[in-house]
This record gives C-alpha cells, structure tokens and sequence, in this order.
C-alpha cells in the first residue's frame, strides 16, 4: 500500500503536465518554496543537480581559454543606464536598493539582472592596448529579475547562471566567439543532458536588448513546448561606445573592442525534467545523476546481505577509475518503497540483491528509463552497470530526438499554421518574410512566439506564411516555457 502511494502523490502528466512538473520537484525533493515568493530553496538533490552541470559545463568552458572572475552583485543606477536599449529591456524585472542600514542611499543600486554594465566598466579601465586583448571572462553567480508568474528552476526571480563576458580587437573574433561558445552549449546539451536542442538566430523583435544578434539553442520539452535553453549574444562595438571602452592597435590607432556575452542556468533542471520525466517521477541522464547507482538489498536482516551490499558498492564505485556515483539504500523501508523512491528521485540503475541471488551467484540491474530488469552474474556487475550507464545516457538522447523530431511540423499557408497550433503541440517550422509586423500579428492570434531562424535552412515556400509577401527566412515557431 505505501509503495502505491508514493506514485499516486504524483499527477498523471497527460491530465495536468504543470501540476505533474511541481509534484515531481517536490516529490523529488529538488526543491522547497520560501517566505519570498519567486525563491527557492534547492535542497541537496537539486543543488548536487547544478553542481554536476556547473562542473561539466566549467571544464568545456576552459578548454577554450576561458577565465573565471567575480564582479558585484550592485550595480549603480547611472552606470545601467549609460546603454538605453539595455536598461529599457531589463527596467520592468529590476529589483532596487534604496537604503544603506538606515541611510538613504544618495544613488539607487540595482540588484544586477545581468553583468554586462559591470563588465563594461571594468573593461574601460582594464584594456588599453590590443596586447590586452582577447579578454574570455565568465562568472558563476545568481541574478534577480523581478518576475511576475514564477515557476520552480523555469523561472524565478533569483536564480542560478554562468554568464560570459568577452572583449576582442574585430568583430570577426567577436562573431566567431559567439558561435563558437553556442556550439559548446548545444554539444553540452546533447552529450551531457540528453536534450537534442536546434541552434539558430533569434529575430530581431526576441534578442537580447542591446546586443547586434542574440543566437540560441531551443529544446522541446514533453509537452510540445519550447525551452531557450542557452543564448549567446553578439555586442558588436555598441557597449564599447556607450562605456567608451577603447585600445590603441597596432598602428597606436584608439579602435573600440567588440563584445560578446552568453549564458546558461538552473532552468537546465527544468528542462532536464520536462524532458525525460515519467509518471513515477525524474529520469535522470546518468551524466547528471548524483547518484547514479544505488544498490538495493532484499531482506538485508539475513546474514551476508548487506555486507554483500556494500562490496557490491565498493567494486562498481572503484570500477577501471570511472568513479561511478554509488550509494546502498540500508533504511528500514520495505524494498517496494525503496524502489519506488529510487524511481522517483531518477536514480539511472538500481542493483537488486537479496539470499536468493547471492546463493545463484547473480543480481538484476534495472534501467530507470525503460525499467528493463537484467539478471547479471556477480563476478563482472561493474563491468556491466558501466556499460547500462553509457547505453542509457545514448539512448536517453535518441528517444528525446526522435520525440523532437515527431512533434516538429510544416506549415505552408496561414490556414495550415493555425490548424497545427490549435490541433497540435510542438515546433512549426514555417516561411517569413522578415517583417515584425508578422510575428506580432502570429503571437497575438496564436500566443506563439518566433523560437529561432535556424542555421540550417530549409526553403519550405517561396511566401511568408503570414502575410504572402517574399520569404525571408525558415522559421522555427512555438508556445515557449
């Protein structure tokens, strides 16, 4: 009975996939909600989540010559202001300090949404000669933005992120930075998370304010909802100028730099969930799972069980130094609610032990992804648990791709465009002539936003889907988290 009730404190995510979502976080213990409405609590479950992603994601970013910094959290009002676009974008989200103790402060300091007046200020002082350039920073922080509706790891209003800052001496440096650090959040996604993701261009209506082009990397979630899961922005000179950011070049000519910043963060949890979540809680991609292994015995009273148990643990942990993340579940409770709690918290294979096994020399290893149950002798368990692990994470990427790929369609006329919104959910991709004009005409009548201008285009018609007018650009659209 305690078993069934575990599961059933989960809503069924065909009958209500947000409710589904919230329950899973809390079932799971990812998160807890607090006093402030909008922040979270992420409780050692959910933070050993981000730790493994922030360790991975850290170590890609060194390869290429990035370095990490840390610059305050207050930015002055009259420094956020210097670039306009910039401040008008962030204005509606910016939390403000108005006090120092007791004291009136005699200038506002806002509570940085984002680095980049920070970093422009900095820079101004720190280049002075293209021997100070290329400057590849990043910092790890967390950010507040005042948001209205708030949802756990999707959106809340202070949260956890990387956020690059960059300074180059042209603006091809600049473009090739800014596709180069896409990329390696697209592999990032795809190699570690599981998540097939489609890299583009955002339009000029949805990129960031103040930057010369926004790229992204967009992932579908269950649901057949979107998910900008990365963004990488091109500056060109325009904050170097509003900061009056400059370097003498090799002609001693004051040239300004070229910037770039990008970003990833704790709405990577969010996804990681939504894609591959079932009824019984998370399925984690091994490359993510804080514990990745977590043996089970049965009827561990008896003599030999548990001692078993643990060896079991120490082998498959030490295993040809692949250091696999192992635990064994040595509390009292049933081994019913032992597995379904194993299931629930997305744990990729349980190993099941019990008198019975041990006297056939053999235990079973079960998949959490398609629960598949393997009888495995006890002389090469790591061996095989190792290999469970690399086909999971594998496979976990293709059923997420071919999920992508079935939920992504065509349309060819307006008619077409708003019976696949209204019948269907998922990615559509469609033709545009490159007018704002269309897209604001779209999200008014179908709530549906431009995602991404994809790098790989395909001309599906000649006219803009919308209006008729000559096709610009193919166009991924659809209803975003």
């Amino acid at each position: 009975m305690a078993d069934k009730k575990l599961v059933e404190a989960i809503t069924s995510m065909e009958e209500d996939f947000a409710q589904w979502y919230t329950d899973v976080v809390k079932k799971a213990e990812l998160i807890d909600y607090t006093s402030v409405k909008g922040c979270m609590v992420f409780k050692p479950a959910g933070y050993a989540i981000w730790e493994l992603i922030q360790k991975q994601l850290d170590e890609r970013f060194k390869e290429t010559g990035v370095e990490n910094v840390y610059l305050p959290m207050f930015i002055p009002e009259s420094l956020l202001e210097k670039e306009k676009d910039h401040v008008e974008g962030f204005a509606p989200e910016v939390a403000w300090v108005t006090h120092g103790g007791l004291q009136p402060l005699q200038e506002r300091l806002c509570v940085r949404p984002t680095s980049e007046t920070l970093f422009c200020d900095f820079y101004k002082n720190d280049v002075q000669s293209y021997r100070d350039l290329p400057k590849v920073y990043n910092q790890w922080c967390s950010v507040v933005r005042w948001e209205k509706e708030t949802r756990p790891f999707l959106r809340s209003r202070e949260f956890l992120w990387q956020e690059g800052h960059t300074a180059h001496a042209t603006a091809e440096e600049a473009e090739e930075r800014t596709i180069q650090m896409l990329n390696v959040y697209a592999k990032f996604c795809e190699e570690v998370l599981a998540i097939p993701v489609i890299k583009g261009q955002k339009t000029d209506k949805e990129k960031f304010a103040g930057a010369e082009a926004t790229y992204t990397i967009e992932a579908l979630m269950h649901d057949g909802k979107a998910l900008q899961s990365g963004t990488s922005h091109n500056f060109g000179d325009g904050f170097a100028k509003a900061f009056g950011i400059q370097y003498t070049d090799r002609d001693n000519k004051l040239q300004y730099v070229h910037q770039t910043s990008w970003g990833m963060t704790t709405r990577l949890i969010g996804a990681v969930i939504m894609v591959h979540g079932d009824d019984s809680g998370l399925v984690l991609p091994p490359l993510v799972a804080p514990t990745q292994v977590m043996v089970v015995p049965i009827q561990q009273k008896k003599e030999g069980v548990l001692d078993k148990a643990y060896e079991l643990k120490e082998r498959i942990s030490k295993y040809e130094g692949s250091r696999m993340r192992v635990k064994v579940d040595d509390s009292d409770k049933s081994p019913g609610w032992k597995f379904s709690e194993c299931e629930m918290r997305g744990i990729p294979v349980r190993v099941e032990i019990g008198p019975k096994d041990m006297a056939e020399g053999k235990c079973v290893l079960v998949r959490r992804d398609t629960r598949e149950k393997i009888s495995c002798t006890l002389d090469n368990v790591e061996e095989e648990v190792a290999k469970l692990l690399r086909t999971m994470q594998a496979e976990m990427l293709e059923r997420a791709r071919n999920h992508r790929d079935e939920h992504t369609y065509v349309a060819k006329t307006m008619e077409e465009f708003e019976k696949l919104f209204t019948e269907k959910a998922g990615f559509v991709k469609a033709m545009w002539c490159g007018n704002q004009e269309c897209e604001d005409i779209i999200k008014e009548k179908l709530s549906v936003t431009s995602r991404c201008m994809p790098f790989e285009q395909d001309k599906l018609a000649d006219t803009c889907v919308c209006c008729g007018k000559p096709a610009a650009k193919m166009v991924y659209w659809g209803k975003a988290y």
